[in-house]
């Protein structure tokens, strides 16, 4: 899986189905913006080159899509992810000396920030005799290290953070992602962890205002989403290295759902995870083995994205030697 030959490529009408998708999906706002973003952080890390060899660099996306039911949105079907998952592993790509850039759903965790209260604004702060706000006490260390570590990524120039919403954006800033990225061949990475749609209303078929209950049951119809997964891998980053992830609430068929992910998509690794023990355990299966990753019991407030960022790193790097010795 060092590359995608000719054999490999999709199929005509695969491409179709994305080209149309994007032609009739609304325009992405701030593109211009976002690829000035994307250009100056890729351009940045890539004169950080090590002994000649591009900086790595790792798009984590984050958190899930929602689909619109109208163009002037009350209505939508949402993917739930909390985005703890792609927030934490891309604490841990930074400590390892990744740049990153963070595709996030609006409203999930954020780096650094996955060991604060679900309210942080409510329970982190406090109101002190003089009126003034401060950290609380119990809270504190916490507060200072979210704000300062992340602040310092991006100044830094090594964490890029771009937000989305809805499936359309989400598809749209992945596209200008792997275009940016597509010229670190084999030292870019994609870790997939949002969760994404399935289905969709083609915009063109939306009613532009709130549906009215008042017009009775709901009948709509839903289009497929185009498999980007394919897209992504052989066409738009093809050498790049890419680990995607597959969530069941039946351990019986997770792996070989997730075999089947690993297949079909060309992926490096797919990452199995059952919903109850999620947080726990995963399961991460490649070509050559499968791996249990177990979060560290013994230590307090130890989280399993550390041992799988460990485990990634070091196949990423596996991968690199191999491709381009």
């Amino acid at each position: 899986m060092d590359a995608v030959d000719d054999a490999d490529q999709l199929p005509e009408t695969a491409k179709n189905d994305v080209t149309s998708f994007f032609e009739s999906a609304p325009p992405l706002k701030d593109a211009a913006e976002t690829e000035k973003s994307l250009k100056e952080f890729v351009d940045r890390n890539a004169s950080l080159s090590v002994n000649g060899k591009a900086n790595r660099v790792v798009c984590v996306t984050s958190g899930g899509t929602t689909v619109p039911l109208e163009k002037r949105c009350v209505r939508y079907i949402d993917n739930f992810a909390s985005g703890h998952r792609g927030a934490a592993s891309t604490e841990y790509f930074l400590m390892a000396g990744y740049s990153v850039i963070f595709l996030y759903r609006r409203g999930t965790c954020q780096p650094f920030c996955s060991l604060l209260p679900d309210d942080p604004l409510l329970e982190c702060l406090s109101v002190a005799d003089d009126s003034t706000i401060e950290a609380d006490p119990l809270h504190a260390e916490t507060v200072k290290r979210a704000i300062t570590e992340t602040r310092a990524a991006v100044a830094d120039g090594i964490l890029l953070k771009l937000p989305f919403t809805t499936i359309f954006e989400y598809l749209q800033i992945l596209q200008l992602i792997s275009a940016s990225l597509r010229g670190l061949g084999p030292s870019a990475i994609f870790y997939l962890a949002a969760a994404v749609s399935d289905f969709y209303v083609p915009w063109e078929s939306m009613t532009l205002h709130k549906i009215q209950s008042a017009s009775g049951p709901l009948d709509m119809r839903l289009a497929q989403v185009p498999k980007m997964l394919s897209v992504l891998r052989n066409e738009w980053a093809p050498m790049a290295f890419y680990i995607s992830f597959k969530l069941e609430t039946d351990k019986d068929i997770l792996l070989a759902k997730a075999d089947m992910a690993l297949k079909k998509y060309k992926m490096h690794m797919v990452i199995a995870n059952e919903l109850s023990t999620r947080k726990e355990e995963v399961i991460v299966v490649t070509e050559q083995e499968k791996v249990t990753v177990r979060r560290d019991s013994t230590q307090a407030g130890a989280e399993v994205e550390c041992p799988l960022v460990e485990l990634v790193v070091d196949r990423h790097s596996a991968y690199i030697k191999k491709v381009d010795p």
